[in-house]
C-alpha cells in the first residue's frame, strides 16, 4: 500500500505549515474592533465617521465626503428614508458611516444624521435627505451624476442650506481632472 500524503511530508515542513496556518488564522480571526483607512466602495459600510465638506463649482457650492467626493440627494426618496435599492444601489451607491457624520467647509453639522437601511447599514442623511454617491464620479468634484433621470427620478447636488441645485454643471471637476484610473474613495 502507497503512504498518505501527509507521512511523506517530512515532520519539520509539516509543523512549519501548521505554524503559518495558526498565524494566518490568528490574523484573520481578531475578535477586537479594527479602522480601515484603504479605499472602499460607496456601498460598503465605512470604517469611521464620515465627514460631509463643501465644493465650489460651476453649478454652485454642493456637498461632497471628505475625500472630496461628490454627494447627491434623490427626488424619489421621503425626508428620512431611501427608495434605492437593489440596481439603484449599485449606481447609486449610499453614503454610509459607522459612527457619527460630522461637518467641515460650509456643512452645517446640525443638518447631519442618519437612517438605517434595510442591510443595517447607517446612512448618512443631510437636511433629512438621504445622501448618495455617483458610480459615474471618477474623482473628486466630478459632478457628473448632476440632473441625471435613472430609477424614476432626478438626481442633483445638494446645497450646503439641504436644497437641491437644479442648475447646470453635471460633469465638471472643479479641483482634479478626471482619472481614467477611478480610484477608491472614503
Amino acid at each position: 500500500m502507497t503512504r498518505s500524503l501527509l507521512t511523506r511530508i517530512p515532520a519539520p515542513v509539516r509543523f512549519g505549515a501548521l505554524i503559518a496556518v495558526a498565524l494566518t488564522a490568528a490574523a484573520c480571526g481578531s475578535s477586537g474592533s479594527s479602522s480601515s483607512t484603504g479605499a472602499q466602495s460607496g456601498a460598503s459600510a465605512a470604517s469611521s465617521a464620515m465627514v460631509i465638506t463643501t465644493k465650489a463649482g460651476s453649478a454652485g457650492t454642493f456637498l461632497t465626503n471628505g475625500s472630496g467626493r461628490t454627494v447627491y440627494l434623490w427626488a424619489k426618496d421621503g425626508m428620512g428614508s431611501s427608495a434605492c435599492s437593489g440596481a439603484c444601489t449599485a449606481l447609486w451607491p449610499p453614503v454610509t458611516t459607522a459612527g457619527s457624520p460630522t461637518a467641515s467647509g460650509s456643512a452645517k453639522a446640525s443638518d447631519l444624521g442618519t437612517i438605517t437601511r434595510s442591510d443595517g447599514t447607517k446612512q448618512v442623511t443631510y437636511d433629512g435627505h438621504p445622501l448618495y454617491y455617483y458610480a459615474g464620479d471618477s474623482s473628486a468634484g466630478q459632478t457628473n451624476g448632476q440632473g441625471t433621470d435613472s430609477f424614476g427620478a432626478k438626481w442633483w447636488l445638494v446645497a450646503p442650506a439641504g436644497t437641491s441645485i437644479t442648475t447646470s454643471g453635471g460633469g465638471t471637476t472643479p479641483s482634479a481632472p478626471a482619472s481614467s484610473a477611478g480610484g477608491g474613495w472614503s
